[in-house]
């Protein structure tokens, strides 16, 4: 072979070569980014619009409908998601994976210029890549909190939190910006705050009021010549705040009514921005995102290094602080750490497998140097490649560890049976490569192609695998290259006496006897065919586990997800919600309750809240929620709290919750069906968390007022008129825009605080021709209800229910139950044109589960065509395919065995296992039928063939499936944090090789055996 014949030629260009690889792994490993997951494409698109003071309705009407009108029909989208809330409204656009977005967001953008006009005090919408909060990942959350003792509000520290703090930290390489919470709602605003009573006292009408506060506006004349000159002419008709008091708004008897008579001006803080809490201390929260290129890690270090110069340098002297919500690089270095521990563990148990064969160090270190040549070569793609360190990458490189030897056993075992046989040193090398080359190249040719399907995926599996696919790729093809070159070259320089005796050959001659026995004849041969291919199927059938979508991997804090009362406003939010649960939390703080706490984070808004709880000692996460769930949120009036661990795969999609979309135009019947699904489901499936995504019905206290069009007409007023004055007198009329000098304000025109509806119904107005009266002359008040938010699902009204099945039932289980019992026990209650669709984590199982499927067909069939196309012959290539039923039964064994220990499901990440399984299982097959065709191509008969097959190849056979077992079993057996990421992959690999490795020794002979010839020769060794 030309390759180990230049490489025994030039041993110095060898070393070099070697020395190479290993120095620019070792810089390629330290300059890779560190993360948990790998970087995936989110093809979303959002589109939000902010309308002050409008109702959900208003904004479904006004926004929702023409935004989702322009927007229907773009390629690529399946699915439309639309939310209509108080003053806020949202379209969510997901994609088709495998979408150009860029293309996608031009045309997005292209669309929204054909919108229609939007009512004037409408923020104009925003067009956003990658979700509402942008493309950027998040990095992660921090809050500004005041220290004991001092009472500034903490919003007051907003433009220092503007001018010092963000910038600083946007400073950081490898941050892409630092967004406030509160939706951006913490921007000030010119409020100018009047008194209905003395406002209608001096006769000052309302709507006029508004036109003249919105009216006082700078405006140019242009360029006028004067002289020799240009001058710009400038009217400044704009007033200072300090002198917008000053503005005349009505004369009575001969003076001037003036704005300062009637109202109040102010900057302040809206109203709606929530309750933020860190600690139990007033908090600014804000974000830190990263670019998508930048180390998590590092990038994550650097922020909290320049957060505490902040806090010693600028802040602590303010008595404030900047903290760290929680903290994910705690997480990752832990995980990170327990796979890198598993891949050194399983590196020395492969080497000791070796040693146990061999036991000679010489012979095993020539073998279990393939170990770190090809780990570091796969470094060198990764970094090339723009791949990163993460759970996936190294639990590729963890289940690479065995495999990668399997070339170098072979090899060297060729070797030395060349050496055995009195061939020269270097003769015997390259003699020894050339005749197990071909057998190499189709074992390994045959792993590497098996995962060209995963790497061709689009779809979320596809990116999230495609480093465990490409790690191992490259890992086992390296491996190739070491054992035709480095493993002769050094067997020729350094191992001078072999390998030694074989302390096991009396085994291996013993298994040889009972296998040629046991498949002697025709009817023994074909009992064992008919056995080991019928069996095996029927038992991976009975043994199938149910499916899921991807592991339960939970973050290390606790949350809890509230719903409010309807209509509760912050300061009942605060005393009846936010003071009870920081009661109790506080013994957690200070340590007198253990678990201990390090920190909890608090907010609230109109809708609902979030609570998030972190232990001191990690180990007492499930104790801990179990607390806040029977303790920290229980009965607190009218407050629904849903407890939980997320999901780190919640990114992905991957957060066990299915999302039951309940269809309709007709609103009362979808809500009637919606609380009976809630009562079915809490049935029929004991322990599921079930939470509206929003009310089910309308419950949020609304006034009403009824125009008595007569009375306005006759006092000199329209509706129009009436519905500014009710902007007015409630959340605040917007009449324009004020520039300070540093940031542009809305100035708002409202009423001051109305003690009830019966006061406000008295509420005096002026009119143009009816003197004052009281605004319950103009219109009739009534209470009403109406939704606090409005949820559309490709066009369509919905209620959603979130339904998150018990920790130990799998997302199949319980989206039979859903489509089994619960819809058809709802069926009858659902209008006329309704349906119940189903999205989330359930849609993607049922679409992952066809691609992969499908691929993992194309997989067979190409992993047997390249078998047929390199031994030249289809029948072969059947006879090595015929090993994976073995295969299979050994993994759903596997698989059963840890579900008595452990929740183990078939996911995601499992059933990748069984592809990667294809690639090993026919490795041992291969080697069988290319030896036994090669001796019959020297001569010997069928019978003495396979025999010489199996003595020669036992011991590497037995060799590299120890080897790679070993090497896997760290992963499977090693109990940790993020460890149930790969346990269920490397099950199946762990199970299905080693009973595989077992059986295709029994039904390969059989197979290989049938139209044998009932001649005896002698077994001879090459």
């Amino acid at each position: 072979m030309k390759l180990t014949q230049a490489t025994l030629a030039n041993p110095a260009a060898t070393a070099v070569a070697v020395l190479l690889v290993a120095l620019l792994g070792l810089v390629s490993v330290a300059s890779l980014p560190v993360q948990l997951f790998p970087d995936t494409d989110e093809p979303i698109i959002s589109v939000t619009a902010d309308w002050r003071a409008a109702s959900p309705r208003e904004v479904e009407a006004e926004l929702i409908e023409p935004i989702e009108e322009v927007l229907e029909g773009l390629v690529g989208v399946v699915e439309m998601n639309g939310k209509a809330s108080a003053g806020r409204a949202s379209v969510t656009l997901t994609f088709a994976l495998g979408t150009d977005m860029q293309q996608a967001l031009i045309d997005v953008i292209s669309r929204m210029n054909r919108l229609p006009s939007l009512p004037r005090n409408v923020k104009p919408p925003t067009v956003s890549l990658g979700g509402s909060g942008g493309a950027a990942p998040l990095l992660s959350w921090f809050f500004l909190q005041r220290l004991e003792g001092n009472s500034e509000p903490v919003e007051n520290y907003l433009p220092l939190m503007e001018s010092r703090i963000k910038p600083l930290i946007e400073s950081v390489p490898g941050v892409s910006g630092v967004a406030l919470g509160a939706g951006g709602r913490y921007k000030e605003q010119l409020i100018v705050e009047f008194d209905p009573y003395r406002a209608a006292q001096l006769g000052v009408e309302l709507p006029k009021l508004a036109q003249l506060v919105g009216a006082a506006n700078d405006s140019a004349g242009g360029f006028v010549d004067v002289g020799r000159r240009k001058y710009m002419l400038r009217f400044e008709g704009r007033y200072a705040v300090d002198e917008l008091g000053e503005m005349v708004v009505e004369w009575r008897n001969g003076q001037p009514v003036r704005l300062a008579d009637v109202a109040t001006i102010s900057k302040q803080i809206p109203d709606d921005i929530g309750i933020f809490r860190q600690n139990g201390n007033p908090a600014i929260g804000f974000m830190v995102n990263r670019r998508s290129d930048a180390n998590l890690l590092t990038t994550l270090t650097e922020v909290k290094r320049q957060v505490a110069a902040l806090n010693g340098d600028l802040l602590e002297p303010l008595g404030l602080q900047i903290v760290q919500s929680f903290d994910p690089s705690v997480f990752i270095n832990r995980t990170i750490a327990l796979v890198t521990g598993n891949l050194i563990i399983g590196v020395s148990l492969a080497i000791a497998g070796l040693w146990l064969f061999f036991r000679r160090w010489r012979a095993t270190l020539i073998v279990a140097a393939a170990i770190p040549i090809s780990l570091l070569s796969t470094f060198i793609v990764l970094k090339l490649t723009g791949r990163t360190l993460n759970v996936i990458s190294l639990a590729g490189l963890a289940f690479a560890v065995g495999m990668v030897v399997d070339a170098a056993i072979v090899v060297l075992e060729s070797i030395v049976r060349q050496r055995e046989r009195g061939v020269a040193r270097e003769q015997a090398s390259l003699a020894g490569s050339e005749r197990v080359w071909g057998a190499l190249l189709a074992s390994t040719a045959t792993t590497v192609v098996i995962f060209l399907p995963v790497l061709f995926l689009e779809e979320v599996e596809g990116q999230l695998f495609g480093d465990l696919a490409l790690t191992i790729a490259v890992a086992v093809s390296i491996s190739l290259l070491v054992a035709v070159t480095l493993v002769p070259l050094a067997a020729n320089l350094w191992m001078g006496g072999g390998v030694g005796r074989d302390h096991f050959s009396g085994l291996w001659a013993s298994i040889t006897a009972k296998i040629m026995h046991h498949t002697d004849t025709p009817a023994r041969r074909y009992r064992i065919i008919a056995l080991l291919l019928t069996v095996p199927l029927l038992l991976s059938v009975a043994l199938m586990p149910e499916r899921d979508y991807l592991p339960p991997v939970k973050r290390d804090a606790v949350d809890a997800f509230f719903r409010l009362p309807p209509g509760a406003n912050q300061v009942t939010m605060e005393r009846d919600v936010v003071d009870i649960v920081e009661a109790r939390l506080r013994p957690f703080m200070t340590g007198e309750r253990q678990p201990a706490l390090k920190n909890y984070y608090l907010l609230l808004f109109s809708q609902g809240g979030r609570l998030g709880v972190r232990a001191l000692d990690q180990s007492r996460v499930g104790e801990l929620q179990a607390i806040v769930r029977d303790e920290i949120v229980k009965d607190i009036p009218d407050l629904q709290a849903y407890v939980r661990q997320d999901d780190l795969f919640g990114s992905f999609g991957g957060t066990r919750g299915i999302p039951m979309h309940i269809q309709g135009r007709d609103s009362r019947a979808t809500s009637a069906a919606a609380y009976a699904a809630i009562a079915e489901i809490e049935a029929r499936l004991p322990g599921a968390q079930v939470r509206p995504m929003a009310e089910l019905e309308d419950s949020d206290p609304e006034l009403r007022l009824r125009p008595r069009d007569d009375r306005l007409s006759e006092k000199g007023w329209s509706r129009a008129e009436l519905g500014l004055i009710t902007r007015a007198l409630g959340d605040g009329l917007f009449v324009g825009d004020y520039f300070d000098g540093d940031q542009q304000l809305d100035i708002l025109l409202r009423v001051g605080e109305w003690d009830d509806p019966d006061a406000f119904a008295q509420l005096p107005l002026a009119t143009p021709r009816g003197g004052v009266v009281p605004l319950s002359e103009l219109v009739e008040v009534e209470r009403a209800v109406g939704p606090s938010a409005i949820i559309r699902i490709d066009r369509r009204r919905t209620k959603t229910l979130e339904v998150v099945p018990p920790a130990d039932m799998t997302l199949e289980h319980a989206l039979q139950v859903l489509t089994d019992q619960v819809e058809p026990a709802i069926a009858e209650l659902l209008p006329g044109d309704g349906q119940v669709v189903y999205g989330g984590s359930a849609d993607d199982l049922q679409r992952a589960i066809g691609a992969l499927g499908a691929n993992f067909l194309i997989a067979l069939l190409v992993l047997l065509l390249l078998i047929s196309a390199l031994f030249r012959s289809l029948s072969d290539g059947l006879l090595v395919m015929l090993a994976l039923p073995l295969a299979t039964v050994g993994s759903m064994l596997v698989l059963s065995l840890l579900n008595l220990f452990a929740f183990q499901p078939l996911d995601l990440l499992t059933m990748i296992g069984f592809v990667i399984l294809l690639g090993l299982v026919v490795n041992n097959a291969i080697l069988l039928v290319h030896q036994t065709r090669q001796a019959e191509r020297d001569g010997l008969s069928r019978r003495a063939a396979v025999e010489s097959a199996l003595l020669m190849r036992l011991r590497p056979i037995f060799m590299s499936t120890l080897t790679s077992l070993f090497g896997m079993l760290p992963l499977l057996l090693m109990p940790g944090v993020g460890s149930i990421i790969y346990r269920g992959m490397a099950a199946v690999i762990v199970g299905g090789m080693s009973v595989s490795a077992i059986f295709t020794l029994l039904l390969l002979p059989a197979l290989l055996r049938l139209g044998e010839q009932k001649t005896v020769e002698s077994v001879r060794f090459e």
